[in-house]
C-alpha cells in the first residue's frame, strides 16, 4: 500500500468518508454568445486525494470490480479521456473525453444507495468509483449514457484501500448542451436532465430544485428606494438585489449561489472568454484551509479546495488549477494522439509555470 494511503488510514480509518460534513464540491455550466460551452467544478476534501492528471488512450482495457472483488464489467475504451485521478489509480474523478463530453464525481453522503452485489450479474457490475471512467470512455453524449444505464449496475462495495463504501453521484455535460445528473438511490440509477447546469452535493438533485423556490426574489437589478411613513429608505449599498443570497459553504447554499452567478452574468463572446468567466465564478467557492473543520477523536481535519477544473467542451481543452498553484494550466485534447497505447500520468504539481502542458 502506498505510504500516503497508510497515513490516511492511520488518521481517519475511513470515517470521514461517511460523515455528513460539507465536502463542498460545486459544478456549473456557462454558455457563451456563440454557443460554446464550458463546464467547471471545484474539488474539496478533508485530506489529500493525491490527484494527478491522467491521459487514458483509446482501446484501453478495463476490468471493473465485481461482487466479492471478483471480475466485474469489462470493456476497451472507445474514446480517449483526460482528467484528474485520485490515489494513483487509473480512474477519472473529473475529466473530458475527445468527443467533448465532460463529467465529474461529487460526494453524496446520506443518500447514495447502491445495489446489493449478491443480486447482480457480475458482467454488469461497477464499483461507485468506476462509473465515471466507464461513461467517459464509452459515450459521446448524455443521451448515450441514459440509453446504456441498464447495461451496468453500481454495486455496494468498499473501496479496498479505505475500507468504506464511498457515497457518490455524477454529473455529465456534452458539447451539444446536454446535462445529466445520475444518482444511485435505493439501488437504482436515477437519471435526470439538468437544464440549470449546476450541481453540488447532498440532498438529491430534485430537492435542490424545490429549494430554489425560496430564492425567487434574487435579482441582479438594484431595488428601488422604499417609501415608509413618508420617509425614503434606500438600499444600504450596491448589490442589494442579491441581498439574502446564501453565502455559507453548505451544499444547498452553494447550489443557489452557483446558479445565481451562472444565470445572471453577461455571457462571454466566445470560448476563451468563457473560460475566464468560469474561473472568476469558481473563486467564489474556494475554501481555504481552516474555514471548514471536522473534529474526530481530538484530531482536527480541515477541508479545502484541492483543485478546480474547467472543460472547454467545444474546443476540447481541459484546464486545471491547484491549491498551491492557482493559475490555470491547460491540456489541448486535439493535440493528443489517443491511438498511442499506454496510460500517461502528469503530476499536477510539476511544470508549475507552464500555462499549456505539452504531451
Amino acid at each position: 500500500m502506498p505510504v500516503y494511503l497508510k497515513k490516511i488510514l492511520v488518521c481517519i480509518f475511513g470515517l470521514l468518508f461517511i460523515s455528513q460534513t460539507a465536502l463542498a464540491c460545486t459544478s456549473f455550466q456557462l454558455v457563451a454568445s456563440d454557443g460554446s460551452r464550458v463546464y467547471a467544478r471545484t474539488m474539496e476534501f478533508q485530506f489529500e486525494l493525491y490527484s494527478d492528471l491522467v491521459i487514458i488512450p483509446q482501446n484501453s482495457p478495463f476490468v471493473a470490480t465485481g461482487p466479492h472483488y471478483q471480475k466485474g464489467a469489462t470493456w476497451n475504451s472507445r474514446y480517449g479521456v483526460v482528467g484528474m485521478n485520485g490515489f494513483g489509480k487509473p480512474l477519472i474523478i473529473d475529466g473530458l473525453n475527445e468527443k467533448g463530453m465532460a463529467g465529474g464525481i461529487l460526494y453524496f453522503p446520506g443518500h447514495a444507495g447502491y445495489t446489493n452485489p449478491e443480486n447482480v450479474d457480475p458482467k454488469k457490475a461497477l464499483a461507485p468509483w468506476e462509473f465515471m471512467t466507464w461513461a467517459l470512455q464509452n459515450f459521446a453524449t448524455v443521451g448515450e449514457i441514459k440509453s446504456a444505464l441498464n447495461d451496468v449496475v453500481i454495486i455496494n462495495i468498499e473501496q479496498a484501500d479505505l475500507k468504506v463504501v464511498p457515497p457518490l453521484h455524477y454529473v455529465f455535460h456534452d458539447a451539444a448542451g446536454g446535462v445529466l445528473v445520475v444518482e444511485p438511490i435505493g439501488g437504482k440509477l436515477i437519471a435526470t436532465d439538468n437544464p440549470y447546469g449546476v450541481m453540488t452535493n447532498s440532498p438529491p438533485f430534485d430537492w435542490h430544485i424545490n429549494n430554489l423556490g425560496n430564492y425567487v426574489k434574487l435579482n441582479p437589478m438594484e431595488p428601488n428606494p422604499l417609501k415608509v411613513y413618508g420617509q425614503t429608505v434606500n438600499p444600504i449599498s450596491t448589490g442589494a438585489g442579491f441581498l439574502g443570497m446564501p453565502g455559507d459553504s453548505t451544499s444547498p447554499s452553494r447550489f443557489v449561489r452557483a446558479l445565481t452567478y451562472s444565470a445572471t452574468i453577461t455571457p462571454a463572446k466566445g470560448a476563451n472568454e468563457n473560460v475566464q468567466m468560469a474561473e472568476h465564478i469558481l473563486h467564489n467557492f474556494d475554501i481555504p484551509k481552516g474555514s471548514i473543520r471536522t473534529t474526530l477523536d481530538k484530531n482536527v481535519f480541515m477541508e479545502f479546495t484541492q483543485w478546480s477544473v474547467i472543460s472547454d467542451l467545444n474546443n476540447r481543452r481541459f484546464y486545471f488549477s491547484t491549491y498551491t498553484y492557482p493559475s490555470l494550466r491547460m491540456l489541448d485534447l486535439k493535440e493528443i494522439d489517443f491511438s498511442k497505447p499506454g496510460l500517461v500520468t502528469i503530476p499536477i504539481n510539476q511544470m508549475q509555470k507552464a500555462s499549456k502542458l505539452i504531451y
